[in-house]
Formats: C-alpha cells, structure tokens, sequence
C-alpha cells in the first residue's frame, strides 16, 4: 500500500536522526511533563518552514504584488461588477 504525503508529513521511514542542544532545565521539564521533544521539536519546526516559505515567496514576488495592488487600487477588483455581495 502506498500512502501519499502532503506538505509537512512525514512517516517513520522518512525520520532521519539527529543531535540537538537543549537547555537542559527545559529538557527535564518536558520529559516530566510527557512531551515526546521529537514531535514537539519537528513541530516546531514546521512551523518555522512554513514561515519562511511565505516571507521568501512574498518577497520574490513583492514586484508582481506592487504592481497588482495598485492597479486593484487605481481600477478596482477583477469581475467586480458582477459580485452579488
């Protein structure tokens, strides 16, 4: 069986181990508490991904957004004239 994956999924086969430094005190914490620090850590981290795909999308396509803004300022919005709200 195939499984399909979408942005930000993983499976098991697809972890690939690694070594990270934590604050020692935090770490204790977060086991005594029962957070699993793998999934909190990749989590985390997706996040962060997420992030800075936006900020680098919006700023390589800053030119394009300029230039459609002001012309939706100057001439309104596409197919304005038809919306029935």
């Amino acid at each position: 069986m195939t499984t399909t994956k979408g942005v930000g999924q993983s499976s098991r086969s697809s972890r690939q181990p690694t070594n990270l430094t934590i604050d020692s005190v935090v770490l204790s914490e977060a086991k005594a508490l029962g957070i699993n620090i793998s999934r909190a850590c990749e989590a985390h981290l997706q996040e962060i991904v997420r992030q800075e795909k936006t900020r680098l999308w919006k700023e390589q396509h800053a030119e394009f957004l300029e230039h459609y803004n002001a012309e939706v300022d100057r001439d309104g919005l596409p197919l304005d004239q038809w919306r029935q709200f």
